[in-house]
């Protein structure tokens, strides 16, 4: 068996702000009662989780350094089923705090696309289903 990826962390600024987005506006389910550095969210598949900037110094032993404004280091990535879903989803997760990237758009390898980041610049696709 190869490696297996079993988890994804984002550092965050402002924890409380990030888990209230990504709960209301991407939907994804957790119980965090506010409290700590770390909230793990209920994810099928992938574990996600976010970890306070402020305590990353003191878990590494040294200070990294973190990307301004949009971060083209990384993208997760949302399916949304249908084409038409991509086009709601995109109204209502921009209505709700998400920056605007790029609007809805067919792409070449036959699935519908659009882009916007999180409150702290990460990247988030939002796609469909890929169709023939």
């Amino acid at each position: 068996m190869g490696t297996r990826f079993v988890m994804m962390g984002l550092f965050v600024e402002n924890l409380t702000a990030m888990v209230a987005f990504y709960r209301d506006a991407l939907g994804v389910e957790i119980d965090w009662d506010g409290e700590g550095p770390y909230a793990e969210f209920k994810h099928a598949g992938i574990g996600f989780g976010m970890y306070e900037r402020s305590k990353l110094p003191e878990l590494l032993g040294q200070v990294p350094g973190y990307p301004k404004g949009l971060n083209g280091s990384f993208m997760l990535s949302i399916n949304v089923g249908s084409k038409e879903n991509v086009d709601e989803s995109f109204k209502r997760i921009t209505r709700q705090g998400a920056t605007k990237v790029y609007e809805p758009r067919d792409e070449p390898w036959k699935m519908r696309s659009s882009m916007i980041a999180d409150p702290e610049g990460n990247l988030i696709e939002i796609g469909s289903d890929m169709w023939n």
